[in-house]
């Protein structure tokens, strides 16, 4: 496997490749280009001045995340295809800069819901949290508080400037259920198929987050039968799993281990999230906050998590996810410095532990 770090760039980003390359194991970035609108191609020049950037620090730029998919895509609008040649080019582009694997998720509107970016643990560290009676029914106000509490950060999903529509964009998933957005992604896939075995690119896939419907709007990587049904309908290695330990599992009824076990043993998990979270009520358990990686702090067992991918023969990328934010650091919600590297730490060590029993 090989240790990743997600930065969001020079302009993007306090944290600097010359401290994350300090960090012992990490020797990839997950990268980005935030100011490349969803929908539009990433020029070649820019994907090379990423790349070129991140290498003069001695690290490699292998993964991408993410390539948005544009919501007529998604809602499957006449207008889809377009969009869809465009995601070829930059899938084309990427290639020729080196990368391999493209994370990418197919949730409409939102990548992800939490109901508190901030949020303060007994030890004083803060962290991202869900709790669904705090879940708003408009969207709107999630947005508005967002904003107050990552100020001039933008976040993945949450672009301000695409949510300026946000009207616009339920409106043209008004009639799109669980099987039209099926239908649409299938159709995404099986078109840049192509693309991705001519120039030797990997999609993976990020489950639902949370893995079941909010606000009205369907969600369709929910579960191990929803992955079983993806990989076996486009039935290629270029098409797999970005793996989140944590999005998965925020539904209790999904079984984390068994799922990395299989898809593993498949060949299409192709990148992997892992973190770790906490449900907090007994009477309602989809409520959890995202704790720190070791198993005790935790509700997810992070030694069988690293033996399910080391023993099924994982070979592809790894990142710590998230982190909370510790020793006073501010930031990104989710991507201080501090708490991811100390994640890296901890799962390089259970790698080390499993490879060598």
């Amino acid at each position: 496997m090989e240790m990743t770090f997600r930065w969001y760039g020079p302009k993007n980003d306090d944290i600097t490749l010359e401290e994350i390359r300090q960090i012992p194991g990490v020797s990839g970035i997950v990268g980005c280009l935030m100011d490349i609108p969803v929908g539009e191609p990433w020029p070649r020049d820019q994907i090379k001045n990423l790349k070129d950037t991140v290498e003069k620090e001695g690290l490699t730029l292998k993964v991408i995340e993410s390539v948005n998919v544009h919501d007529d895509i998604k809602a499957g609008l006449p207008s889809r295809d377009k969009y869809i040649e465009n995601y070829k080019q930059t899938i084309k582009n990427l290639a020729l800069n080196g990368i391999k694997v493209i994370c990418y998720n197919f949730m409409p509107v939102f990548d992800w819901v939490k109901s508190d970016l901030n949020y303060k643990l007994a030890d004083g560290s803060h962290t991202l949290i869900f709790k669904s009676k705090d879940i708003p029914n408009d969207p709107n106000k999630l947005l508005n508080q967002y904003s107050s509490q990552t100020g001039d950060y933008v976040l993945p999903g949450w672009e301000p400037a695409r949510l300026a529509h946000i009207k616009h964009l339920f409106e043209i998933y008004r009639d799109v259920d669980e099987q039209k957005l099926r239908s649409n992604l299938i159709y995404f896939l099986k078109a840049i198929m192509p693309t991705c075995e001519k120039y030797d690119v990997k999609m993976a896939i990020h489950p639902d987050d949370p893995p079941y419907s909010m606000f009205g709007l369907p969600r369709i990587i929910k579960n191990k039968s929803d992955l079983d049904w993806l990989c076996r309908t486009v039935d290629t290695p270029y098409n797999g799993i970005t793996l989140c330990t944590g999005s998965i599992s925020e539904d209790p009824s999904n079984d984390v281990y068994s799922i990395i076990e299989e898809f593993t043993r498949r060949g299409r998990i192709h990148f992997a999230h892992v973190r770790n979270i906490k449900f907090i009520s007994p009477k309602n358990n989809s409520d959890f906050y995202e704790s720190a990686h070791e198993s005790k702090y935790g509700s997810l067992d992070m030694y069988r998590i690293v033996s399910a991918l080391h023993d099924n023969g994982f070979n592809g990328f790894i990142r710590p996810d998230h982190g909370r934010m510790i020793w006073g650091e501010t930031g990104r919600a989710g991507y201080g410095l501090y708490d991811r590297a100390l994640g890296v730490a901890y799962i390089n060590g259970l790698w080390e532990a499993i490879d060598k029993r």
